[in-house]
């Protein structure tokens, strides 16, 4: 018989919160912290990239470059924890402990599997490099760097593996704090190695692998623990159909998503590079000022997804919906304020980035300028609909709508629109921008016609037959 699944007094008291409570206050609750969590995120690539101009405005560009083709390959493991940590927390919720623990080392077990299979490639960064099409003065400046990356996208499979977990069983405080400890010790070696050792950027991807197994650490620490049923256990690794199957069938669909959109921004990349490798950098820069107000949109669509989840688990769709409303009005609201703050300040933050050895590159800042004011326009409040659009869609269990739109992100709205500009117009760098533009704007338009049909569709289940 299996064992009956217990909570607390306070996992009750929010159980009834989600359910009942004042929408306002709970989307609040549940969406500051992971917005905040994002929002650090941010900080760290933008602390990164800052840094890496001190470097020179190529490194810069080496480092937006490389870091997409990571993102590429790191969505496979990030896919996978994700989609994998539902079925974790599905067992947990059914009280099976056992079949929690097999999930969890099973899913330790694949991710290590992975990991192997990277750190023999590491030998031939350079060769996957000129597979991704990287422009050749990219590649002498970062081969090196995307070899330790390797490695460090290795632990961050690992690690997203034991983040996945630790929110299963609602232990975001301790991710949070661990988190923090991460990016104190990245940036104060990023810091120490370019400005005092003056060091290239491989360095870079050295303080990211030290500052990962950090966490990395706390996971060992905490996934070894023989009295947890979220212990990693070497024999409880099992590659049965009845294990495996449902992991990596809700999984697929995460994994060729976010494999496909960082694919597709590869893509971008090197299109972009025909107007000069310092494009390339100016519009990863662009993406990464920007990136504090989608972080924080991105953590109320967390948060939102799993109270929608929440409330049609128990069977009330409109309080679902309800929400779904709700967090389009904060996430708009959110995308007002980074656009004004942003657009007020874009000459003064563009300069953070263009500044090396206390000299101004003024044809890159005049580049990442250009290229931003367009993304302000058509990223700040059609994303934060987006966002909103897709936590609808999660919490829904819509995932194979969630693929298409994304999809069409990249491959419909971005990739030909910029293709068009480059061939039958003489625009320039500024073509990149004007793309970031009308691709975001059409997506958000795309994204909300489809949550209105859903809406739709879901009212006439509801609706009593004639």
């Amino acid at each position: 018989m299996k064992a009956k699944l217990t909570v607390s007094k306070k996992d009750e008291n929010f159980r009834e919160f989600a359910l009942n409570g004042n929408l306002w206050l709970l989307l609040l609750q549940v969406g500051l912290p992971l917005a905040l969590y994002q929002c650090l995120g941010m900080a760290f690539k933008i602390l990164d990239s800052m840094m890496a101009s001190h470097i020179s405005a190529e490194s810069v560009s080496a480092v937006s470059y490389l870091s997409q083709i990571n993102h590429m390959i790191s969505a496979v493991g990030g896919g996978l924890a994700i989609g994998s940590s539902l079925q974790v927390s599905q067992a947990y919720g059914a009280g099976d402990y056992e079949l929690v623990k097999k999930r969890v080392s099973s899913l330790f077990g694949i991710c290590g599997i992975l990991g192997i299979i990277l750190l023999c490639l590491m030998p031939f960064s350079s060769v996957m490099l000129r597979m991704a099409r990287t422009p050749e003065n990219l590649i002498a400046i970062g081969s090196r760097y995307f070899a330790i990356e390797l490695l460090g996208i290795v632990i961050s499979f690992l690690n997203n593996v034991y983040i996945a977990v630790e929110r299963a069983r609602g232990n975001s405080r301790r991710i949070l704090y661990l988190n923090f400890a991460v990016i104190a010790v990245k940036l104060s070696l990023t810091a120490f190695f370019v400005y005092v050792l003056q060091s290239d950027i491989t360095m870079i991807a050295v303080a990211t692998v030290v500052s990962q197994s950090i966490m990395l650490g706390a996971g060992i620490y905490h996934m070894t623990r023989k009295d947890s049923a979220f212990a990693f256990s070497l024999k409880d690794i099992s590659f049965h159909r009845e294990i495996l199957g449902p992991m990596l069938h809700i999984s697929f669909p995460v994994m060729v998503e976010k494999v496909a959109f960082s694919f597709g921004k590869v893509v971008v990349n090197f299109m972009s590079s025909m107007y000069g490798s310092l494009t390339v950098g100016a519009l990863g820069i662009s993406n990464n000022i920007n990136g504090f107000t989608t972080s924080a949109q991105n953590g109320f669509q967390e948060g939102c997804a799993s109270i929608i989840s929440q409330n049609l688990g128990n069977g009330n769709r409109k309080r679902a919906i309800e929400a779904f409303w709700k967090v389009i009005c904060i996430n708009v609201f959110i995308g007002a304020v980074g656009l004004t703050v942003t657009m007020t300040f874009l000459r003064s933050i563009s300069l953070l980035f263009a500044t090396s050895e206390g000299v101004v590159n003024t044809e890159f800042q005049e580049m990442i300028i250009a290229i931003n004011r367009y993304e302000l326009i058509g990223g700040c409040i059609p994303l934060g609909v987006l966002s909103s659009c897709m936590a609808l869609l999660f919490g829904l269990g819509r995932t194979k709508l969630t693929l298409l739109i994304n999809f069409s992100r990249v491959f419909l709205f971005r990739i030909p629109v910029l293709w068009v500009l480059q061939n039958f117009t003489a625009l320039g760098t500024e073509s990149v921008g004007i793309t970031m533009m009308v691709s975001n704007i059409l997506v958000a338009v795309m994204a909300l016609t489809v949550a209105l049909l859903v809406i739709r569709s879901e009212g006439n289940e509801d609706a009593p037959s004639q």
